[in-house]
C-alpha cells in the first residue's frame, strides 16, 4: 500500500475529510486560544442587549472568533465567518454560552486568550482530565468532610 499526502490525493480524487464533531470543534478552538495564552483579545460589546438579527452580525477585530476563523481546518469544516451568529451555529453555542464566553460585560473590552479558553471549557463542558480529577477530589472532600468532622468531635 502506498501512502500519499491528502493534498496530493485531492488532485486526483474528490477526498472529503469527515466533519469534526462538536467536541472536536470546541477543543480545536480552545487549543488555538491556548497557543498564545497571554494574547489580548477584544470581547463583543454587550451582546445581550442587541436584537437577535443584529446580534448574529456582531464581530470584532482580533476577537476569540477571529482566532477560530483564521484557522483553515475550522473554515474547511464549515465555520462561515467570524460573526457571532455563524460561530454560534458552527460551535452549537446557546445564547447563554456565547454571552458567558464572549461578552464585554463579563470581561471588559478585552480578555486574555487563556481566560476565554477556560470560559469556553466551563460553558460547554469540554473539561480536561486535570479539571475532571480536581472536580472529583472536591466532590469527595465535600462528601467525606462532614463525616470526618463528626468522627473527630
Amino acid at each position: 500500500m502506498e501512502h500519499k499526502p491528502l493534498d496530493q490525493l485531492r488532485s486526483v480524487a474528490d477526498v472529503q475529510p469527515r466533519p469534526l464533531s462538536r467536541e472536536e470543534r470546541l477543543q480545536r478552538w480552545i487549543d488555538l486560544l491556548e497557543r498564545e495564552p497571554a494574547r489580548r483579545l477584544h470581547s463583543l460589546g454587550e451582546i445581550e442587549y442587541k436584537p437577535p438579527a443584529e446580534r448574529a452580525l456582531v464581530r470584532e477585530e482580533d476577537s476569540p472568533l477571529t482566532i477560530a476563523y483564521d484557522d483553515s481546518i475550522l473554515r474547511a469544516d464549515g465555520l462561515a465567518s467570524d460573526r457571532l451568529g455563524d460561530a454560534m451555529r458552527y460551535f452549537e453555542l446557546s445564547d447563554g454560552q456565547a454571552h458567558y464566553v464572549l461578552c464585554s460585560c463579563l470581561s471588559g473590552h478585552s480578555m486574555e486568550a487563556s481566560t476565554c479558553a477556560q470560559r469556553l471549557r466551563n460553558a460547554t463542558g469540554n473539561v480536561t482530565w486535570q479539571s475532571a480529577i480536581g472536580a472529583w477530589v472536591l466532590a469527595g472532600l465535600a462528601v467525606a468532610l462532614p463525616g470526618l468532622v463528626y468522627l473527630l468531635s
